[in-house]
């Protein structure tokens, strides 16, 4: 039986997006509508169709950087892509989604970018084929089965939680535009000084809080009243996975704000039967590296995967290539 051949589509706007299948949120429409809402950042959904049947999907986030007092842009994707039965395999439709990609965004993006691959194998030829390079990156990701939380969480971790929340700091999710506002002026505060952490604008958090869907969830961490901590968490399938998080340690050490934040979001993802919670960047496999230390205290483990590259200039990719390949 011959297949059909594969038909791509791009689309640059919600609206514009036909009903697809799916549950990653990642590809989401949701996802999509809280990026387009956001100042500097520009999503395109790819989508790949066998017939009029969708067997994959992409959607690639472009934005605006400032750094080492350049201005540039990068488009990057989280994971691979998500696909549905189709007579082609896997790798096949991702090898199209990825050339359509490459050719769409390598003369507009400085910097291309695969990040959060489940399967850090997966594509490796077509990567190869189309100028990328790979860097290996850290995952941790905490089992939430049975009471596995408990077991491998650090002592000091959980005497840290508990005497926080004895110490009068309320943990809740955000509920009013008024709670996410004030979360999020002390998140953009939390974020000023990290140069290599990004933070999109209101109202990407005010379009998340909006949606009915379980895809996200604006936790905040209260004392006496005012908000002091607070994380994101975006729900995917069984797993959850934390995107941003922020303390006022420094005025509040008692509380445990940071870590409140964190927990708050995994009581939940607990509470709610997801299998597991995943921190959605735990950096280079640097030896000493803070924020992965610290989330490594809630009782995850460490994995190696990879991060795909590409940059523009040419000469720089290609020697990129011969270090890292």
């Amino acid at each position: 039986m011959q297949c059909m051949a594969l038909r791509l589509a791009t689309y640059y706007k919600a609206e514009d997006i036909p009903s697809l299948p799916g549950s990653n949120v990642f590809y989401s429409v949701e996802m999509f509508q809280a990026l387009q809402q956001a100042k500097g950042f520009r999503p395109v959904l790819l989508v790949a169709y066998e017939g009029t049947q969708a067997v994959g999907k992409l959607l690639c986030i472009t934005r605006r950087c400032f750094r080492f007092k350049l201005f540039f842009r990068e488009t990057y994707v989280y994971g691979a892509g998500e696909y549905f039965p189709s007579s082609f395999a896997r790798e096949e439709i991702f090898r199209e989604l990825l050339a359509c990609f490459t050719s769409s965004f390598k003369d507009r993006s400085f910097l291309l970018e695969f990040r959060n691959l489940k399967e850090p194998l997966f594509g490796y030829r077509y990567f190869r084929e189309c100028g990328y390079f790979p860097v290996r990156w850290m995952r941790v990701r905490n089992s939430l089965h049975g009471n596995r939380i408990g077991k491998w969480m650090s002592e000091s971790r959980k005497r840290q939680i508990s005497r926080g929340l004895k110490s009068g700091a309320e943990m809740d999710v955000a509920r009013t535009e008024e709670e996410v506002r004030e979360f999020f002026m002390l998140l953009r505060r939390y974020y000023s000084s990290k140069i290599h952490r990004y933070l999109p604008d209101i109202k990407f958090f005010l379009s998340l809080s909006r949606q009915s869907s379980e895809h996200a969830r604006i936790f905040i961490v209260r004392y006496k009243g005012k908000i002091i901590g607070g994380s994101v968490c975006l729900f995917s399938e069984k797993d959850a996975y934390l995107l941003f998080s922020g303390g006022m340690r420094k005025s509040y050490p008692l509380q445990y704000p940071g870590v409140l934040a964190v927990w708050n979001a995994m009581a939940y993802a607990l509470a709610h039967g997801y299998d597991h919670f995943e921190f959605i960047d735990a950096g280079l496999p640097f030896k000493k590296y803070g924020y992965r230390d610290f989330i490594l205290r809630f009782g995850g483990r460490q994995m190696s995967s990879r991060r795909w590259f590409r940059v523009g200039w040419g000469w720089l990719n290609r020697l990129l290539v011969k270090f890292y390949v």
